[in-house]
């Protein structure tokens, strides 16, 4: 049966309790303990599917099909352990299963309440798979005293009552405010926050506290004593350069010790940290730099490409080079000449998204990457695109497009390059979908395989003809194209194990040109980068000694 951790957090939402949970698991790993990490959050959506990437930051997709929160991202980086569809949920998946539940008279006509009927839900989803695992980590979302959590903080509250004693245990996340006027760290606003968890029965075993400068051991005291913990449980936080140093930082400061001594498991096994001393001794001591270009339309906020920003520094330290990644908004160049703006590049990368807005700045994209020769990797609708491009100026289909922008387009019609896809098969069923389907959950979601040509540029970089990868997407490449595309010199390297459903493509005779519908960069790690990422920085370092 697992151990349970609790993080939670306080004062101001955005301090980093997804990165601390991830670096707990990494370091209990390290420890020679298997673990799980667990999203709770407290929005109303059932998943983050439909949320727009402004609002909520990019939706990571797990093997089993699930749209989850960002910070599964995070937990897949830091400690390898695929996520699943169990290892996220949210108020509207709770709320939606409890009615579901009443509707079908589960309830035997008893009045459907918060207490028990909605905590009771939350519970059942914590305790799946807990014999799977030694630590199962879960983290709250939002900040304690949103009414909106009080659900999953109360479910918690009666999850610790009903274990026996010892197995579970509370970590809350705070802020120490800096006041420069008076040169002063604040240690009232994680007193109220403390206070305000113990008004709701959960009392914090280890207190993180997110601080800009140096806690002082009187300080620490001070938390401690005021906060009813022990004084070696009050673990400082600091800012790091790169999320990648915190194993090693919440190490230094005593965490999975402060973790393993609330759950009185001494002597602890002694950690094996070289997994991460490497990571860091690859990232700080870098031979180079490359110059990458994400041309894409959520550009504004950088987490909504949050993995594919991750998986360039993992690439990067594969190739011991430092990635300079910077955002170009893709609409600029439906108005400018892409040239000016991408010469400087070693290197230029067009990501997924959704709608027609910028579209046609990353076709000019993928146009400048082929005609000039320089390393291009399209990534979903990046891939699309590039077809796109090649349709209209290599193959003579000049009015290629895809079929989810001819809705926008008024009067005018595209010839259907890319289509909506109606039907495909997953496992061993058939699945059937509509343009007017409800739009959470209706795509081409999680794990599919692929069959990839032998001698292909892929199949090289893969070191393999076939690959599992995640997909996220409504509309695909018409296979119909194939061959007038094909003899044009974009070939069709990587299919669906049925052959009706391109994959990959690439362009024949270029130094690195590859697009993929689906996205590689869900499965890349700093210990383990994946191999079109790993290939792609290697082809922009090759492309920097050109220049």
């Amino acid at each position: 049966m697992a151990r349970y951790v609790f993080i939670t957090g306080g004062v101001v939402s955005s301090l980093g309790k997804g990165l601390a949970s991830a670096a707990l698991g990494a370091l209990l790993q390290a420890r020679g303990f298997s673990v799980r990490l667990r999203k709770l959050d407290p929005y109303l959506n059932v998943d983050p599917g439909t949320m727009s990437p402004f609002e909520h930051g990019e939706v990571f997709v797990t093997d089993d099909g699930a749209e989850t929160d960002l910070d599964l991202g995070h937990y897949e980086r830091f400690t390898g352990v695929s996520a699943r569809k169990t290892d996220s949920v949210s108020s509207g998946r709770i709320y939606s299963n409890v009615l579901e539940k009443e509707r079908r008279g589960a309830y035997l006509g008893k009045t459907i309440q918060v207490i028990p009927h909605v905590t009771n839900e939350i519970k059942d989803f914590i305790a799946v798979g807990d014999d799977e695992v030694d630590f199962m980590l879960c983290e709250i979302g939002g900040t304690v005293g949103d009414i909106e959590g009080l659900p999953f903080f109360e479910a918690i509250r009666q999850f610790a009552q009903e274990r026996p004693r010892g197995q579970c245990i509370f970590m809350h996340l705070t802020l120490l405010p800096y006041l420069a006027a008076s040169g002063e760290l604040k240690t009232k606003p994680t007193q109220h926050s403390v206070k305000e968890l113990r008004s709701i029965g959960l009392q914090p075993d280890v207190l993180v506290c997110r601080s800009e400068h140096p806690i002082p051991d009187k300080e620490r005291a001070k938390i401690a004593l005021f906060c009813n913990v022990r004084p070696d449980a009050v673990i400082p936080a600091y800012d790091l350069k790169s999320i990648y140093e915190a194993p090693l930082a919440y190490h230094r400061v005593g965490l999975d010790q402060a973790v393993l001594d609330a759950f009185g498991i001494s002597p602890a096994p002694k950690p094996d940290m070289t997994r991460w001393e490497d990571v860091m001794d690859r990232l700080t001591h870098a031979e180079g730099e490359v110059r990458v270009a994400i041309v894409g339309k959520y550009v504004q906020l950088e987490d909504a490409y949050k993995s594919i920003a991750e998986a360039l520094t993992h690439g990067g330290m594969a190739n011991r080079v430092k990635v300079r990644a910077e955002w170009i908004d893709a609409e600029i160049f439906e108005r400018e000449d892409p040239g000016p703006h991408l010469e400087p590049f070693h290197a230029i990368l067009v990501p997924g998204g959704f709608g027609e807005r910028g579209t046609e700045g990353k076709i000019r994209a993928a146009q400048y990457a082929r005609e000039k020769g320089i390393p291009y990797l399209g990534i979903c609708l990046g891939m699309q695109m590039a077809v796109i491009e090649a349709a209209r100026n290599l193959a003579g289909v000049g009015d290629a497009g895809s079929e989810e922008f001819d809705h926008e387009a008024g009067a005018k019609r595209f010839t259907p390059v890319v289509y909506h896809l109606k039907e495909w098969v997953q496992g061993n069923h058939r699945v059937e979908r509509k343009v007017t389907d409800d739009k959470g959950g209706t795509m081409r979601l999680g794990a599919y395989s692929a069959v990839l040509r032998e001698g292909s540029k892929v199949a090289e970089v893969y070191g393999a003809t076939e690959i599992e990868e995640r997909h996220r997407h409504r509309y695909e490449v018409d296979i119909r194209y194939r061959e007038q595309l094909e003899s044009c010199g974009l070939e069709f390297t990587g299919m669906s194990p049925d052959g009706r459903l391109p994959e990959i493509v690439e362009v024949k005779d270029h130094p690195w040109f590859i697009g993929v519908q689906f996205h590689p960069e869900l499965k890349s790690k700093p210990f383990a980068p994946h191999p079109l990422f790993a290939g792609f920085v290697k082809a922009a370092k090759d492309q920097s000694r050109l220049v």
